[in-house]
C-alpha cells in the first residue's frame, strides 16, 4: 500500500503572501513587507537566485506586526523589541493589556484581542465602556476632544473619554482641557512637517516610512512632555 506523501513547510512567494493578508490589511503591498523586512521584524529566507520564500511562521509574524501597529498605534521600533525578546524565548512584560503571544505565531485569542481593539463604537458602547456620563460625553463632543464618524467613534475617542472620567473626579472638566487639543494639533503639525518629504512621494514604501516616522516623532514628543510635567511637579514643595 503506498504511503501517503509527507509534504514540508509551505513555502510562498511574496504575491500569495500578499493574497493572505489583503483581507485583513486591504493596504498591504509588496513594498510595505519588504520595508517590514528592511527594519528586521521578519527574515524571509532566498533561494540561490535570490528570490524571498515565506513561510507560514513569516506571514503570522506579518499579521501579528501589522495588528498591532495598526489597532495599538505601536511604533515598529517597539514592536520589533517584542519580537526579538519573544525568539529569545522571554515574557515582555510590558505588551498591551490582554495581549498573549507565542514566538511566530499569533493565537486565536490575540486576533480576537486585536480585533477588538479596532473595532468602532456606538455612543452607547463608548458611555458604556469609558463609564462617562451623557452630559460628560455632550462636553467632549462640544470642545471638539472627541468627534464621531457618521455616529461611530473609534479606540481613540475610548481613551479619551475613560481619561476625562477620571480627570472629572478631580475636578477636571472638559472645558479645563481644551489647551491638550490644541498642544496635541500643534505637535501633529510638527510632526507633519518633518515627514512632508516622504508623505509626498506616492509610492507605498515611502508612505509606510512616512508613518513609521511620525509614529516614532510622536512617541519621542509624548516622553519629553513627560518629562518636562514630572520635573515641575518634582519641584512641588510637597
Amino acid at each position: 500500500m503506498a504511503q501517503p506523501e509527507r509534504r514540508g513547510p509551505q513555502v510562498l512567494n511574496i504575491g500569495e503572501v500578499l493574497a493572505q493578508l489583503s483581507g485583513d490589511f486591504p493596504g498591504m503591498t509588496a513594498s510595505k513587507i519588504r520595508f517590514l523586512e528592511e527594519k528586521g521584524l521578519i527574515n524571509p529566507r532566498r533561494t540561490p537566485a535570490g528570490y524571498r520564500q515565506y513561510s507560514d511562521g513569516d506571514v503570522e509574524r506579518l499579521r501579528f506586526v501589522l495588528a498591532l501597529q495598526r489597532d495599538q498605534y505601536l511604533p515598529l521600533k517597539v514592536i520589533k523589541d517584542y519580537l526579538d525578546a519573544i525568539d529569545r524565548g522571554e515574557r515582555p512584560e510590558n505588551l498591551p493589556p490582554g495581549v498573549v503571544v507565542s514566538p511566530r505565531v499569533v493565537s486565536d485569542e490575540l486576533a480576537a484581542e486585536l480585533q477588538s481593539r479596532g473595532r468602532k463604537l456606538t455612543e452607547e458602547q463608548l458611555r458604556t465602556e469609558s463609564g462617562a456620563s451623557v452630559p460628560l460625553l455632550q462636553s467632549l463632543l462640544s470642545f471638539g476632544l472627541i468627534s464621531h464618524t457618521n455616529g461611530q467613534f473609534d479606540e481613540h475617542a475610548l481613551q479619551v473619554a475613560r481619561a476625562c472620567v477620571q480627570l472629572e473626579s478631580h475636578g477636571l472638566e472638559p472645558r479645563h482641557l481644551r489647551p491638550f487639543q490644541a498642544a496635541a494639533e500643534r505637535e501633529f503639525g510638527l510632526v507633519e512637517r518633518v515627514v512632508a518629504p516622504l508623505a509626498s512621494r506616492k509610492d507605498a514604501a515611502s508612505q509606510a516610512r512616512a508613518a513609521e516616522a511620525a509614529r516614532e516623532i510622536s512617541d519621542l514628543c509624548l516622553t519629553l512632555h513627560r518629562a518636562l510635567v514630572q520635573d515641575h511637579i518634582s519641584r512641588m514643595d510637597i
